[in-house]
């Protein structure tokens, strides 16, 4: 995860917290010179959690809107949006995700 300079979450909307450059199109997957989107570490995370990078392309997650109406992704949103920028929650892999890895 890059550092980036923007103090609000593309994703959740939270604010203002450090962001990290998340590629929209994962680099393996040809994502290398492709839009990214600053979000959160604790978003970031939890798409990694829920998807391989392999799942994003395939599931046509590669933008922000793709990521805010995927259910799993929405349900996490809803709960980390009302949360305070000084939360960090710890995220758990999805079964998907480890078996895939």
């Amino acid at each position: 995860m890059s550092p980036s300079r923007s103090d609000q979450c593309m994703l959740c909307g939270r604010q203002p917290l450090e962001t990290t450059v998340h590629h929209l199109t994962p680099k393996e997957k040809g994502g290398a010179g492709q839009p990214t989107a600053d979000i959160c570490s604790a978003c970031h995370r939890q798409i990694h959690a829920l998807y391989t990078n392999a799942d994003l392309v395939a599931r046509e997650l590669t933008t922000i809107e793709a990521l805010q109406a995927e259910p799993e992704m929405a349900r996490f949103l809803r709960w980390i949006s009302k949360q305070p920028a000084s939360v960090n929650p710890r995220v758990r892999k999805s079964e998907h995700v480890r078996r895939k890895r």
